[in-house]
This record gives C-alpha cells, structure tokens and sequence, in this order.
C-alpha cells in the first residue's frame, strides 16, 4: 500500500516513531507554501529559519534512505495549499493512504480534517510525540470548575512527571514556586556570554524567498544566520546554555537592558517549537544540573515552570477555547496598531528598543514582550486581533497555539480573565527597575501629565479609570481601586485628557 506522509514545517522531530524504520511504500512530503507564509505577515527571518530547516530535514531523510518528496518555493507544480498539493500527490504517486501528525494550529487541523474527508483514500492522524500532555488534558483537569489556575496544573505536572520531587512526595526545596526570588534588576554583572550559536549563510534560500514575491518585514540576516538548523546544533546549543549561562537565569529572567538583547535566556524557543528539542528532555537536563549541585533551586523551578508547567498549560487553554479565542475582545479595543510597531521609530527609548530588537532579531524575551509591548498596547486600547497577528509575524518562535493565549489571554486580558487573574499593566516606575530603558528617554519617567511626561504613567490610570466597572471586583486590584477613588478629581481629569490625547496622537509617541 503506497502511504503518504505530510510533515510541517514545525514537525521537524528526527525522533518521530516515524522515523524508525524504512519503508520504500511509505512517501514523505515537505512544501515550502504562500498558504502558510501569507497569512499573516512574517518576519523574514522566521520564513527563511522555517525553510532552512525543512530543507535540513528533507536532507537528514534523504539520506537515511527514507522516500520525500519536496516543494519547494518556486517550484512550477507547486500550487500553494496543502490540501490542493495533496490531491495532486495523491493522484501522482497512486496514494492508497495519507496520514500526517496532528497539527498544532487550529487552522490547520481543520484543513487537513476537510481534505481527509474530500478524497476517497484512507487517512490517519498520528500524535505529534512532542508534549507532556494530550491536547484535552487541560480542559479534562479543569471541567466543571469557575477558574483555571496554573499553578495547581503545573503541580498536578510536576507529580505526574516526578520532576523536583522528592521521595515523600513533597516539592525539592519546600516550596513549589520561588518567583519572588527571580525579579533582579541587571546592572551590567555578571557578564552576558558572547553567542556562540553557528553562523548560516541563507543568501541562496533569500533570493529564491524574493523571487516567489513572498512578503515580509525585519531585518533577513541571511549571511550571518544564527538561528538553528536541525537538532544537532540545538542540542549544542541547549548544552552550552545549561552549563555556561542557566546558572545566571533565575535571577535575571525579567530583567532588560538596551545594550544586551539576550540576558541569559536560553533562545530554545525556535527549537522547541518546530520540535527539534523535545520539552522532557529540556526538562531533564535543567533537572540533571540541580541534582548535580550545578544550579540553586530556584533558577532549575524557574526555568522548568515555564516549560513543563506555562507551556503545556497555554497549549490546553488554546485548544479548549479554539476557535471563539481568536474573536476575543473584553474592553472592545479597536485602536490600530500603530505604523511604528513596523519600523521601531518612537520617542519612547523602551518600545524604540524593544521593537527594534524584533525587527532586527525576529526575537524578544517575554518580559519584553509582556510588559513593555503588550503593556502599552493593552493601556492604549489596540486592537487585539490585529495585535495578535503583529506578535504572530514577528517573532520565530510564534506559532498560533502559543502565541495566542499569550497575547489575548496573558498580555490583553481580552478574555476577561480566563487565562490571567488581573491585567499585566505598569507605569513607568516597573519598566525603570527592571531596566537601563528610561535613561535619556525623551520623556520623563516621574510625570503623569505634560509635554514630556511618560504615556505609561497616564495610560496606567485612564485605563484602570476607563474600566473601573469591569474590574472594580477583581481582588487583585483592590489597592489601585482605592488609590484611584482617594485621587483628586482635578487630578483624574488630568490624566483622563493626557491620555486622550496622546492616544489621538498615537504615530508620534
């Protein structure tokens, strides 16, 4: 029976059962399509490491000796769907049965159950072999119950898995969170390592990318590539991160600084999501390094939380609220996003920074993500949609199931607090804390009103102001409640035309 095989381009697991044995029946498929490069709009990076590593893939197959065939990007039969592709391959190669791995975007999981339904052929999903959790396994835990709380998954997580436990069943260290101990401020020690990820030069795949019209924004980079391409080099690259840098992590993980664009974050991400590392062994490694005496209890829970616990959990969230999740908008926001969020040109040193860095590196870590990006986009009324597509285009490691959540949910509060327990908002006063970005900003970070005063400060109180009613019962803001009720109503009109001012006059921040 000739079978057919699809892998996308985030399916990218040479570990796959798949893979174990050959099969000269069996065809793999990998396409380099519009459909997935044009739906919204990518940064260039994130086309070419995406293309870059399929074609590694395609050669790492090859060469096993497995079947693949490969369509490329200017390739004349290509007809840019995978379901119009399929139906051609299908036909071409005498295709008895199709099968593929279950697709981690909604979107795509409705495509590929429609063609599986469209052609007379036999079909089977496989699971992708990638996570800790089944995509259900959220919903089931929390059934029945009013409010979804992470913390109690990623401690059914750690149980499950027996990671940090230790033998009477109790959490290593007494405690199953210690992120109060990772919020210090980077004031330029210890040092941040040089990277020493492996240079690509993509040159060749970015003029064929040109060629095919494919649109984009950010810098390519395409000689000097530093994003990796198979599971070898990020492997290496997760090994030198364990042992040189993770030391460093959990106490510097919120911290941001103008002149260091990595701190000590892992840049994992791209290989995690395209699946080239897998979750558990990220997970046993960081745990290997505690037990060895190489890492303090709380940079090992820190890091792994956000794997085995926020990873999977955002997963569950997005697949129990699909499809109705992408439409959410608590505060009815409808502002656009603002022209410079593609250009990084405002006065405004910590957006400047920030969105620069992403233009030039397709990356940013979550904090600055969260709270300098999604902060003022979520003060200033931006859309959340159009929101989502921006951060979706944007960064490398963006794919639907996890980025979503995190911009509509965490960062936008759009659900209304499903996934949150209050908006993730500051003034100015967090972002110079935790970061060198006020330093000759052109606006003042101690002012709420006036020329030069920062739009945090009085974006933070019109919106608390703006949605008092909304939120007036949310336990979590109850100190800035009453601070707003105890405020001059002189002062309050202040800030209210501050604020509708500098949202009228949002293209020159």
């Amino acid at each position: 029976m000739k079978i057919l095989r699809l892998i996308l381009g985030d399916q990218l697991n040479p570990n796959h059962s798949w893979f174990k044995k050959l099969d000269d029946e069996i065809l793999y498929v990998l396409m380099e399509v519009k459909q997935e490069t044009n739906y919204v709009l990518h940064h260039a990076q994130k086309i070419l490491g995406i293309f870059a590593a399929m074609r590694d893939f395609k050669s790492m197959l090859t060469k096993e000796n497995h079947q693949v065939i490969y369509l490329g990007i200017n390739e004349k039969s290509n007809l840019h769907s995978f379901k119009a592709n399929l139906k051609n391959l299908f036909d071409q190669y005498n295709v008895q049965k199709f099968e593929y791995q279950e697709p981690d975007e909604y979107r795509l999981d409705q495509d590929l159950m429609e063609l599986c339904n469209e052609v007379s052929i036999q079909s089977e999903r496989f699971p992708s072999e990638h996570f800790f959790t089944h995509r259900f396994e959220v919903r089931e835990m929390f059934a029945g119950k009013k409010q979804w709380l992470m913390e109690s998954f990623y401690r059914a997580m750690r149980k499950k898995h027996c990671v940090l436990m230790s033998e009477d069943g109790k959490p290593v260290g007494l405690k199953w969170n210690f992120d109060h101990e990772n919020r210090k401020a980077w004031k330029g020690e210890p040092k941040v390592f040089e990277d020493h990820r492996p240079i690509h030069d993509h040159s060749e795949l970015w003029d064929e990318i040109t060629t095919a019209r494919i649109k984009s924004f950010g810098n390519h980079n395409a000689s000097q590539f530093r994003w990796p391409l198979n599971r070898k080099e990020a492997l290496k690259h997760l090994d030198f991160f364990i042992g040189h840098i993770l030391i460093y992590f959990g106490d510097y993980q919120d911290g941001m600084h103008k002149d260091e664009t990595r701190m000590f974050h892992s840049l994992i991400s791209f290989a995690l999501n395209t699946k080239m590392l897998s979750p558990k062994e990220v997970v046993s490694a960081v745990e290997k390094s505690y037990l060895s005496n190489q890492l303090s209890i709380n940079t090992a829970e820190g890091f792994i939380r956000q794997i085995i616990g926020w990873r999977e959990y955002i997963r569950g969230y997005y697949w129990a609220h699909m499809p109705a999740l992408g439409d959410q908008n608590y505060f009815n926001h409808q502002l656009p996003v603002p022209n410079w969020f593609w250009n990084g040109q405002t006065k405004m040193n910590c957006l400047k920074y920030t969105i620069n860095q992403s233009l030039d590196e397709a990356y940013a870590h979550h904090i600055q993500r969260l709270m300098i990006v999604g902060n003022f986009s979520l003060l200033a009324g931006l859309h959340p949609k159009s929101l989502h597509e921006w951060y979706l285009g944007i960064y490398i490691d963006a794919f639907e199931w996890v980025e979503m959540p995190n911009t509509l949910g965490m960062s936008q509060f759009a659900d209304g607090g499903k996934l949150a327990s209050k908006p993730y908002v500051s003034t100015a006063n967090y972002i110079n804390k935790m970061s060198n970005y006020c330093e000759g900003c052109y606006y003042s970070k101690n002012e709420r009103v006036g020329d030069k005063a920062c739009p945090f400060n009085s974006l933070y109180w019109n919106f608390f102001i703006a949605n008092s009613q909304q939120l007036s019962k949310n336990p979590r803001l109850a100190i800035v409640n009453k601070q707003i009720r105890d405020m001059d109503p002189n002062l309050i009109e202040d800030i209210k035309l501050q604020a509708k001012n500098l949202i009228k006059n949002i293209e020159n921040i």
